[in-house]
């Protein structure tokens, strides 16, 4: 397996490390279908890995796609839209998932971000999309998944202007969940991490499973999805109730 895409695995979580420091990152065909073959391992891994984390090595996560690539075209992949296709693996993943941000989150790779459950910065990240500054449109989602988690007013700011947006900047617009002190981001990782592993992973499983299934509907259709689509309690549902009493 290609090295351009690290997996470690750690207590349940799978961290997915883009491995170009020596390019900040810098996305291609080749770290996608590294991505790729790791996203289709984890969808059937889900009683291993109850948590997925995307970051970058070199405490970047990436400066966005390598534009020796664009310019060039040389190893423009056979398959359309096979890029998308990639970003829309990983928002659909069983599993939650984390978008980690140190350093550059600029334009594909906020694309890339975007895909995660939850995204946390740290004080010194960088976000932007500078698509517009190149002459190039969005065509991985970024014009669909930017406006649903900022608003479309802070989205077309954003997009049209091609500013810079620290941790702090990216948290305040809800972008990210969380920023965090460079100095605390992997301890304050951690404990998220931990937070959410510490819960029912098939529950958490569902959840994010009706929450992708509702977008989009109306509250009555919503209702109707939840009531009659409902998946039961959780295998380890009467262990975990039975544990709280045990503490009370």
């Amino acid at each position: 397996m290609s090295n351009l895409v690290r997996r470690e695995n750690s207590g349940g979580a799978a961290s997915l490390t883009l491995n170009r420091p020596e390019k900040l990152n810098a996305l291609s065909k080749d770290v996608f279908e590294a991505l790729e073959e790791h996203v289709d391992a984890i969808a059937r891994e889900t009683r291993k890995i109850g948590l997925v984390i995307l970051r970058g090595a070199g405490a970047n996560f990436s400066a966005g796609y390598d534009m020796n690539e664009v310019l060039e075209h040389v190893k423009a992949h056979g398959k359309p839209h096979y890029h998308s296709e990639v970003i829309q693996k990983i928002a659909n993943l069983p599993q939650p998932v984390i978008s980690a941000i140190q350093g550059h989150c600029s334009t594909g790779a906020l694309e890339l971000a975007l895909a995660a459950d939850l995204i946390i910065a740290s004080e010194s990240a960088q976000f932007s999309d500078v698509y517009a500054r190149w002459g190039l449109t969005p065509v991985w989602g970024l014009s669909l998944r930017l406006p649903h988690r900022i608003g479309t007013a802070k989205a077309r700011e954003m997009m049209l202007t091609c500013r810079t947006y620290s941790g702090r900047q990216a948290e305040a617009m809800h972008l990210a969940n969380f920023c965090f002190p460079d100095d605390r981001f992997d301890a304050e990782l951690a404990a998220l991490s931990a937070d959410i592993l510490s819960n029912s992973w098939y529950a958490n499983q569902v959840n994010k499973r009706a929450l992708i299934e509702i977008d989009g509907l109306s509250l009555h259709e919503a209702h109707a999805l939840e009531l009659f689509k409902n998946e039961g309690l959780a295998p380890d549902a009467v262990q975990r109730v039975a544990a709280f009493f045990r503490r009370t």
